[in-house]
């Protein structure tokens, strides 16, 4: 007689709402059950009373599951159906293996489907999330992995499957329709027709590849030559152009546009001559009354040792002034001596600073030179290479034809090798097929080794999980009785109850917030006073190296070094300016002869139209 599992499941949901609300021990409420259902067949009784006593062994496991679902989608449940809850997580976590795929969706498909639907995708979604953690808290992290999570998730995919016909059924779709079994049909065998024997295939007869025709940029010139070239006839076209073109389009530059060009270059030389490379800073000295807007803010610790230093730096000043009053030594002389070297180290500090400036200048201005000459280097180098390079082309013509010729011969020797590798492939063959019998042999011995091995392994983790039941299936009682003004009576000199703790912590926590106000006002009083003798500091100082800056600017320009620098960069501008000329007056001079050559093919065209002329009268 089958077992109807859906009404079976319902009779297990009841009892396990009585077992909740009362407070019976399982046992006894499993005996009083057992007394109840006597009308029933004995696999129906033992399967109900068996889903009720898991549930209440696996209890913390399954409310770990069940009570974050009820957090999360609660709002749209019922506390009642907590029940129905708990026995679907219980079946799938340690029965679905024993019942079977079919008997669970029967089970399922029995109870309400959208909720049932709901807690199947929450349940398997958070399976590897965070319930696996949950569940290694309780029991050991390697026995939950291979007797829990491993199981189910190898039922996922068929799981998958049964929610999406929750999903249809909820959504008003039709009923799932079971596939027609398909009947067997017998069909004829698939014998292989002999092929019809093959003549014989007559002898090939090697033939020799067309070689590669001979590139055309080896018979070509060089593209440069052909740039040079282009260059040469748009000049020309150009020149011609300007020839024949109205007089009222006159080319050539005018008085006016050359006055113009003068008056340029003059100014021009006029400013570059203007330009002191002798002075005391380059960029103008920084401005002194410069003032931040950002504020910096100070630590305790920092607050503290910045008020400490200044409160030490007035002690030492009236300790110094003290001796001054009383004559034990005079301080002039070292003060002096002391202000002489600093003036001193400032002069040294800025003659150094202005030797780089010069330095600077001097760099530059050979540096300019410098490329002058590497471009005039570059265009000889640049003619050499052209010359290497229309060589190179010629040796690598030969080469080819050297190559060719070596290809054509290996060409040969490749087609008189291909008709001995017939034999080769069959010995081959027949090597691979040996080895594969070899392998096939192997394999069969080391898998029924394998089956051996896992059989003896899955009968040894039964017999633990047997003996893990049986442990927690023992009833634990806990008492947890706790008075907070009682102590722990563990005999200590200290020993004190909670609530005595509480007011000494509270009492505590007073005494260290008055504390801390405290030195918040005195960490205020010292921020107010820093403040202000660094704002004092500060407009002294300013005021102190204004009056140096300009004491010291006079004399930093007469050392001799910088002289010296300020010659040697003279000279070299006038030897920029002679480089300068000499360049406009090449330009000038190719400006000129490049006039006369328009003028030259002007007066020979003008010359042949007149040929022309008269030759068309006659």
């Amino acid at each position: 007689m089958a077992l109807s599992y859906g009404s079976l499941v319902k009779e297990a949901i009841v009892l396990l709402d009585k077992f909740s609300a009362g407070r019976q021990c399982l046992d006894d409420f499993i005996e009083d059950a057992s007394k109840d259902l006597q009308n029933m067949d004995a696999p129906q009784k033992k399967f109900i009373l068996d889903v009720v006593s898991g549930c209440g062994e696996h209890k913390n496991v399954l409310d770990v599951v069940v009570n974050v679902f009820y957090g999360q989608k609660g709002r749209w449940l019922s506390r009642g159906d907590r029940s129905q809850f708990v026995i679907i997580c219980y079946l799938a976590t340690f029965v679905l293996h024993d019942i079977g795929l079919q008997h669970f969706s029967n089970i399922v498909k029995s109870l309400d489907g959208k909720k049932m639907y709901m807690f199947l995708n929450f349940f398997f979604t958070n399976l590897t999330i965070w319930i696996q953690e949950e569940w290694n808290n309780i029991y050991d992290a390697a026995y939950v992995e291979e007797q829990w999570i491993g199981p189910l998730l190898r039922w996922r995919p068929d799981i998958d499957v049964l929610m999406g016909q929750l999903s249809v059924r909820i959504t008003g779709g039709s009923r799932v329709k079971k596939a027609p079994i398909k009947t067997t049909e017998p069909q004829e065998f698939c014998l292989t027709k002999p092929k019809p024997r093959p003549l014989p295939m007559p002898e090939l007869i090697p033939q020799q590849e067309k070689c590669k025709p001979v590139p055309n940029s080896t018979y070509n010139a060089p593209k440069e030559a052909q740039t040079i070239e282009e260059i040469k006839q748009k000049n020309h076209q150009k020149t011609e152009a300007n020839v024949k073109q109205f007089r009222c389009g006159n080319p050539q530059k005018s008085e006016h546009s050359k006055v113009g060009i003068r008056v340029m270059s003059q100014i021009k030389e006029d400013r570059d001559a203007k330009l002191q490379f002798n002075s005391f800073q380059s960029s103008g000295l920084p401005p002194s009354n410069k003032t931040s807007n950002w504020s910096t803010k100070l630590n305790s610790a920092a607050i503290l040792r910045q008020g400490a230093l200044y409160n030490r730096q007035v002690e030492e000043e009236l300790q110094r002034l003290d001796r001054l009053a009383k004559g034990e030594f005079g301080a002039s002389s070292f003060l002096q001596w002391q202000q002489e070297m600093r003036e001193k180290d400032l002069l040294e500090e800025l003659v150094k600073i202005e030797h780089r400036h010069r330095d600077g200048c001097i760099s530059y201005k050979e540096a300019a030179m410098a490329r002058t000459h590497l471009m005039e280097r570059k265009q000889k180098t640049a003619q050499l290479k052209k010359e290497e390079t229309a060589q190179l082309m010629r040796r690598y013509a030969e080469e080819l034809l050297q190559e060719e010729k070596e290809l054509r011969d290996l060409v040969q020797q490749v087609a008189e090798g291909h008709k001995n590798s017939k034999a080769a492939k069959e010995k081959l063959h027949e090597f691979k097929q040996s080895i594969v019998k070899e392998v096939a042999e192997q394999s069969r011995a080391l898998l029924r080794q394998a089956l051996e091995e896992a059989q003896a392994e899955l009968s040894r983790k039964f017999e633990i999980i047997r003996e893990i039941r049986a442990i927690e299936s023992i009833p634990h009682s806990r008492v947890n009785d706790f008075d907070d003004t009682e102590t722990a009576r563990h005999q200590l000199l200290g020993e004190m109850s909670l609530a005595e703790l509480k007011e000494r912590l509270q009492e505590k926590r007073e005494q260290i917030l008055e504390e801390k106000q405290s030195k918040k006002q005195l960490l205020l009083e010292q921020m107010d006073t820093i403040n202000l003798r660094t704002r004092a500091l500060a407009q002294a100082t300013r005021k102190t190296r204004l009056q140096q800056t300009v004491s010291l600017r006079q004399t930093v320009l007469k050392d001799p070094t910088l002289m010296a620098q300020q010659k040697k960069l003279e000279e070299q501008q006038k030897e920029w300016q002679r480089l300068k000329q000499i360049k406009s007056n090449k330009a000038k001079t190719a400006e000129h002869t490049k006039v006369q050559a328009g003028t030259h093919n002007k007066v020979s065209t003008t010359i042949q139209n007149k040929d022309e002329l008269t030759s068309l009268t006659k």
